[in-house]
């Protein structure tokens, strides 16, 4: 089998064998099963990296084709570029690692086959989207990964809460698929293909800049990326789906799926060019998320959810990279975000994982030498978080803003909203470093952190300090940018974050300032409230779609037709029962009914015969 095939290939083999073996497996077996297929996926992506770095020429492989009608036929075939090449060595290299780190964190759970099973269709479901050289089969494996999101949001399926995360997960993000559906059909529709390259070349060459059609197909497109990327306004299923298993946060959740977003409008970008009234939109919902979930993120006590709104904000920077016309920005970002953000859940999962399953982190607290490992993981993914200088999220998250202070016009307004999400950003960072990890403790660790889960760490924080030097082997996938700027302006670039951090010590460690006049009075409590709740959306949600929803079905149960299908169930039930009476386990009943039953269709065939 071609060496590009495998790469999903193996993964999925692997889901197949655990899913079929029912948990029958050992735990020993599973594990090398769920960890390894990732493992030789990573191993493969390595060499075909290393190929096309050496000769930059894009690979295309076609397996079969997957349909034929009318002139329709697109393939199951794969299509490597630079782009290609920068998602499946994060989906690969990164998601060995969490699986890596599953093998303890799961260690004691009934159901660890299963785990891996799901960790492993969707590592496969995530490569098929990323690699995918027609956008049916891209829309396959987007499709794939939302199924695998709702198993391992409702892993832990016996807690009611976790079912409804991942009904609320599933539902609000097929609003945004049902955009993008619209958006395939409308483009095969127009342009008679759905193979990625062709489509780009015939948008171009048959519709013009600003045109009505690029424009509603690339709304449409972006339907489907703000509700796969969790940005305004179908963000509000992230942060309740942090009720799966914290590795399934880290893998899922900060470093591969909520990124496919940011990816589908990466790859189809040449139509975006073509309708700047999308893109504009693109930007500043990016600005407009990441300064409701920074925020959000800001009042939140669980430390999943201070991490949940985290992610949301630092996709919200990707898509205003992404509308300026930043596409590599962006992608930068993608890259260096799976890095500190799986560091940043992982180290979580690792507290999580000592401290009794407890989330809040006002029950935390001197943890700095108990968990010095850890310590040492959260200060340094902290830090790209905040965009400190020299870390990986610096590089990324800096060009992103110089990107916007160039753009005509609106530039500095994005400019200036980022520069307020990086403040906020390193402010709501560093106060969950300063709380969890100084001050007295109020909860003691009652585990160690053994080397399957410290590796992945120690590794996350060598790519998290220093991701920002990795050169990306993008080439010709985007247009060329420059943006020259002020010293002045990278200058404010850089002391924003620092500033952040300070306000952060001078409240949370150092105690110099004191906010609680604010915090106390009865604006500061209210704000408090709508901040943690996030800004209230689900309330509106609920209201304006839920409530009136459920009263229509609860309108509709007793409905004339409903008698129908409740007669054909009574019916099938009375046969069901009648039959089992025929089964009682003595062979003289069976034998008799065989000789009856052969009796009556010798009678019927001599009938007939005559």
């Amino acid at each position: 089998m071609n060496l590009l095939a495998l790469v999903p290939a193996l993964p999925l083999f692997s889901a197949i064998l655990l899913m079929v073996s029912a948990g029958r497996l050992p735990k020993q077996i599973a594990a090398v099963l769920g960890v390894g297929s990732v493992g030789l996926s990573a191993v493969c992506v390595v060499i075909i990296s290393q190929g096309f770095l050496a000769d930059g020429q894009v690979r295309e492989v076609t397996l079969w084709t997957w349909i034929a009608v009318d002139g329709f036929t697109p393939a199951i075939a794969f299509y490597v570029d630079g782009l290609t090449v920068v998602m499946m060595s994060v989906i690969t290299g990164v998601g060995f690692l969490i699986h890596l780190y599953s093998v303890e964190f799961m260690a004691d759970d009934q159901s660890f086959s299963r785990y891996f099973a799901y960790m492993n269709l969707f590592v496969a479901a995530m490569l098929l989207l990323v690699m995918a050289d027609n956008l049916l089969l891209l829309y396959l494996g987007w499709e794939g990964v939302g199924v695998c999101s709702y198993l391992l949001v409702g892993f832990w399926y016996r807690d009611p809460a976790n079912g409804r995360a991942a009904r609320k997960a599933f539902v609000v993000t097929r609003v945004g698929d049902t955009a993008m559906a619209l958006g395939l059909l409308l483009l095969f529709t127009e342009l008679g293909t759905l193979d990625i390259q062709p489509l780009m070349a015939a948008a171009n060459s048959q519709w013009q800049v600003g045109g009505s059609l690029p424009v509603l197909a690339t709304a449409l497109l972006l339907g489907g990326a703000v509700g796969k990327s969790a940005q305004l306004p179908l963000h509000t299923w992230l942060p309740d789906a942090m009720a799966g298993p914290t590795p399934v946060s880290a893998l899922i959740h900060a470093a591969t799926m909520v990124t496919a977003g940011v990816y589908l409008i990466a790859r189809t970008h040449e139509l975006f060019l073509l309708a700047p009234a999308t893109l504009t939109a693109v930007a500043w919902l990016g600005l407009a998320t990441l300064l409701l979930a920074a925020f959000a993120a800001l009042a939140q006590n669980d430390i999943k959810r201070i991490l949940a709104y985290s992610t949301i904000s630092q996709i919200g920077y990707m898509f205003m990279a992404l509308g300026v016309g930043a596409f590599s920005a962006g992608i930068f970002h993608l890259m260096t975000h799976a890095f500190f953000k799986a560091l940043l859940f992982l180290a979580a999962g690792a507290i999580i994982h000592a401290l009794h399953h407890e989330h809040n982190i006002f029950r935390m607290g001197g943890l700095r030498t108990r968990l010095p490992v850890v310590f040492t993981s959260f200060l340094i993914g902290s830090a790209a978080l905040a965009a400190l200088p020299f870390t990986s999220g610096f590089y990324s998250k800096d060009s992103i803003l110089l990107a916007a202070w160039a753009l005509p016009d609106i530039g500095p307004i994005l400019w200036t909203g980022g520069l307020l999400g990086a403040l906020l950003t390193a402010l709501y960072s560093f106060r969950l470093v300063f709380v969890v990890f100084f001050g007295e403790a109020k909860t003691e660790p009652d585990k160690e952190v053994g080397w399957k889960m410290a590796l992945p760490l120690v590794i996350l924080c060598a790519l998290a300090a220093l991701g920002g030097w990795i050169g990306q082997p993008l080439g010709d996938v985007f247009p060329a940018s420059e943006h020259p700027v002020a010293h002045a302006v990278e200058a404010i670039g850089i002391a924003v974050p620092l500033l952040g951090l300070l306000i952060a010590y001078l409240i949370f460690l150092g105690g110099q300032l004191s906010v609680a006049r604010v915090t106390e009075s009865a604006v500061g409590k209210a704000l408090q409230a709508f901040w943690l709740q996030g800004w209230r959306l689900d309330g509106l949600y609920h209201a304006v779609f839920v409530r009136p929803f459920t009263a229509l079905a609860r309108s509709c149960r007793n409905e004339p037709v409903d008698l129908v299908y409740n007669a054909l169930v009574a019916v099938t039930r009375w046969g069901h029962r009648a039959l089992v009476t025929t089964q009682t386990g003595e062979l003289r009943w069976y034998a008799t009914s065989m000789v009856f039953g052969l009796i009556v269709l010798v009678a019927i065939m001599l009938r007939n015969a005559s």
